[in-house]
């Protein structure tokens, strides 16, 4: 069974990444509004790293039946990357979902149609894969470590 596993602990944020570049940010679109995401977690390229921000995800106004548009910068399409989401039913259930794996260097976007034109979204995150898969030692489960995510929070 698949494990995906966020390696960047926020404790590891007071490491500091080095260098003086800011990360890459996500543009989230529904209609005519939009919003630009700083990153919640995001490591370094050796995954050693990482800094975390409680206050990066955003909000945006997404009414159901709208297309979510998100767009992302080469820093981000040069790596693997896909969106994991939220969305909730007409009866109040709810389903996680994540769209297919995004291949390095061919998608600056993607945008998200929930299957139902009713279906309303509550969350959705853009991860960035980091180094290679590896099984864990103590499960043996295969963990993709995620270098990097950007989160929305939807409104109605």
């Amino acid at each position: 069974m698949r494990r995906f596993v966020l390696l960047c602990a926020p404790l590891l944020m007071l490491a500091g990444c080095g260098g003086g570049d800011a990360p890459p940010e996500v543009t989230f679109s529904a209609g005519a509004a939009s919003v630009v995401a700083k990153p919640t977690q995001f490591c370094d390229l050796r995954l050693q790293n990482c800094q975390s921000d409680a206050n990066a995800p955003v909000r945006l106004p997404v009414p159901a039946g709208t297309a979510l548009k998100v767009t992302v910068p080469s820093e981000i399409s040069s790596a693997p990357w896909q969106v994991v989401f939220t969305y909730r039913s007409t009866n109040g259930s709810q389903t996680d979902a994540r769209s297919p794996v995004l291949a390095p260097n061919q998608h600056p976007d993607y945008t998200l149609q929930l299957p139902a034109a009713t279906d309303a979204l509550v969350t959705a995150q853009v991860q960035q894969y980091g180094a290679p898969p590896q099984a864990n030692a103590e499960t043996g489960e295969i963990e993709f470590p995620i270098r990097a995510s950007w989160v929305l929070n939807a409104t109605g």
